[in-house]
């Protein structure tokens, strides 16, 4: 099945107790014992397991692998579901151990640097940040303990783009494993996996979500893998798990996923090519653009490129602000991925040790009609 189709039947079925054809909504945090002490059902404890959660975890394993999302020679690809982004990459982490090292991107979310500086690097994991665009900095920063390379493509917030079947190589022939954050395109757009990725991350929090509603993370690979068996035993041990609520959210969210991704595209396309010809600006980072440096790898390893974009305003901090104020249609905000547009300076949020350069501001662009995004911009640009 195709993408489209596979978003809104890949496991699905019509509810055989009522009919109902929306997946049901299953609260119960514990499931009924027979008299010989079985669960004939499967379930046992709502940390471990729950319906909705796993009908969730379904949907995202069979949107990775896609077309393949039945088992191949690589074996069966499956989901665990995280209470949020942030869990989800704190298990892939976990999974390795004191004295193993990470080698990471110089543009990533702040949020993984965070975890990798403030919670690992005390536990004993070691983590080298590196341009990840450029294989010899990759290939010069492997050491014998390298056990993990992280992409994040397109990376948050300067959109730079990492060839993920040439990293993936180099970590095949490390011995290390090679894990993608896929959060801002989405299996819509990139499948990792695919490109011979062994672990996919998500904030689902964002587009898989895509109505600002809902918290959440997953972790995507094969399940009969070292790794992604630890991380599944972390999912249920640890008890970060995603709740039903928010499984059930994010399971309607994503069958509509396709979709909102090629407005999403197609309106930060638009965008994009509006700030471009902007004297106010100095720089538009967005691959979908011809003049962006990872252009031809970004066409060639993603569907469509995106709809995220971030921009250097004239006249650095203080006019960034301003023209984020002046924004109405936009709203100045935190996260991406919904369905309305949002913008923000980024460095701010990101504290003291942000790296982004201070005239950036980060635009998630939304499903409003793109001509009154960009007349909002075109206001705020100017003054008025």
């Amino acid at each position: 099945m195709r993408f489209e189709t596979l978003a809104i039947h890949a496991d699905h079925e019509s509810d055989p107790a009522t009919g109902a054809v929306t997946p049901p909504l299953h609260l119960s945090t514990t499931f009924e014992r027979q008299p010989d002490g079985s669960y004939p059902h499967g379930y046992v404890y709502i940390r471990s397991e729950n319906p909705t959660r796993d009908a969730l975890e379904r949907l995202l394993a069979a949107l990775e692998a896609g077309e393949a999302a039945d088992a191949d020679a690589g074996g069966q690809v499956e989901a665990a579901a995280f209470a949020s982004g942030s869990a989800a990459t704190a298990a892939v982490f976990q999974a390795l151990a004191p004295g193993d090292h990470v080698i990471a991107p110089d543009d990533v979310y702040h949020g993984t640097v965070n975890l990798l500086r403030t919670v690992f690097a005390p536990w004993g994991l070691d983590a080298t940040f590196v341009d990840m665009t450029d294989p010899a900095a990759i290939e010069a920063a492997l050491r014998p303990e390298t056990r993990l390379i992280w992409v994040e493509s397109p990376s948050n917030p300067l959109l730079k783009i990492t060839d993920i079947a040439r990293v993936s190589a180099i970590a095949r022939g490390a011995g290390a494993a090679l894990v993608c954050d896929n959060t801002w395109a989405t299996p819509a757009l990139q499948r990792p996996l695919a490109l011979g990725a062994d672990l996919v991350v998500h904030s689902t929090t964002k587009y898989l979500g895509g109505h600002s509603d809902t918290l959440g993370g997953a972790v995507i690979g094969r399940a009969d893998t070292a790794l992604f068996t630890r991380v599944r035993a972390l999912q249920r041990a640890a008890g970060a798990v995603l709740s039903p609520f928010d499984s059930w959210l994010t399971l309607r969210g994503a069958r509509t996923l396709a979709y909102r991704m090629r407005g999403h595209s197609e309106h930060a396309l638009a965008v994009a090519r509006f700030l471009a010809e902007r004297p106010e600006i100095e720089t538009v980072h967005y691959p979908g653009l011809s003049g962006h440096p990872g252009h031809d790898i970004a066409a060639r390893q993603m569907a469509l490129p995106g709809g995220m974009l971030s921009i250097l305003v004239c006249g650095g901090e203080e006019a960034a602000m301003a023209v984020a104020a002046r924004t109405r249609v936009f709203t100045r905000a935190t996260s991406l991925g919904g369905v309305e547009s949002l913008i923000e300076h980024r460095a701010s949020i990101e504290g003291p040790q942000s790296r982004t350069p201070r005239n950036l501001l980060r635009l998630s662009i939304g499903l409003e009609h793109p001509d009154d995004l960009i007349a909002d911009l075109e206001r705020a640009l100017v003054g008025d």
